[in-house]
């Protein structure tokens, strides 16, 4: 099943990135700009459009995945660090890319921003907790495009933003769906504003495809951490049978 949503998911981003590529004699000479290719989503869409023949530019997180990318890649493909809740990272990339890029301009930029957020009833929380998934997943993503939409007004490129769908629904608390809804706006946002420029934005909204699996006992533990520092109003609001449900 996830191999299935994966292939959807790498065919509707494809799909966006080549679009209108007839205006185009030499797609293996466009660069595309991904997020996030530390993750199964972000890795399998760098690899897939670098035997393609795309100069592509893929962030990671830590060097790791930089360094595992890169073994497996051909020469063109190039990696660059990026921390999406720290804007002097942001920067940094941005300066790489248009480094890269040579005066070109970028043809794609691919968004795979995915914060981690404690799941829980949102009085459970603190805005610490809604932070720490915002900045990286909405803020983190809009300061990058920001960042990167000279070069992608340059070349009339193309923004595709990778959505969870399962982000788009409300049945518990805190800042992933938030963030979700918030990159849904600022895309449809942008859209209307970029066509001027011939820029085109998408969203890619790909279902319930698990990036780096669900971990019960990681989501277990998390919940008693949250539930332990409780004031003793809100524990007894909610009483310990809610707990143990």
């Amino acid at each position: 099943l996830h191999i299935a949503i994966l292939a959807s998911v790498l065919s509707f981003v494809i799909y966006w990135l080549i679009r209108d590529s007839h205006r185009l004699r030499n797609l293996s000479r466009e660069h595309v700009f991904i997020t996030s290719c530390d993750t199964v989503l972000g890795n399998s869409l760098a690899k897939w459009l670098d035997k393609r023949g795309f100069c592509v530019i893929a962030a990671c997180a830590t060097e790791k995945g930089c360094q595992e990318l890169q073994s497996c890649s051909s020469l063109s493909l190039k990696t660059v660090n990026l921390n999406l809740a720290d804007s002097n990272s942001i920067a940094r990339a941005a300066v790489f890319v248009t480094r890269e890029t040579g005066g070109k301009g970028l043809f794609g930029l691919v968004s795979n921003a995915e914060g981690t957020a404690p799941v829980a009833p949102t009085d459970w929380l603190r805005i610490e907790d809604f932070h720490s998934v915002l900045d990286v997943s909405l803020l983190g993503l809009i300061e990058i495009t920001l960042k990167l939409l000279p070069l992608l007004k340059k070349a009339e490129g193309r923004i595709v933003n990778l959505i969870n769908a399962k982000g788009l629904m409300a049945f518990v608390g805190g800042g992933y769906r938030l963030s979700k809804w918030g990159m849904e706006a600022f895309s449809d946002n942008l859209r209307i504003e970029m066509q001027h420029f011939g820029v085109k934005v998408s969203i890619v909204e790909h279902g319930f495809f698990r990036g780096g699996g669900v971990n019960s006992d990681v989501i277990e533990k998390n919940l008693l951490r949250l539930w332990n520092r409780l004031t003793p109003e809100i524990r007894d609001s909610y009483g310990e049978k809610y707990f143990v449900e």
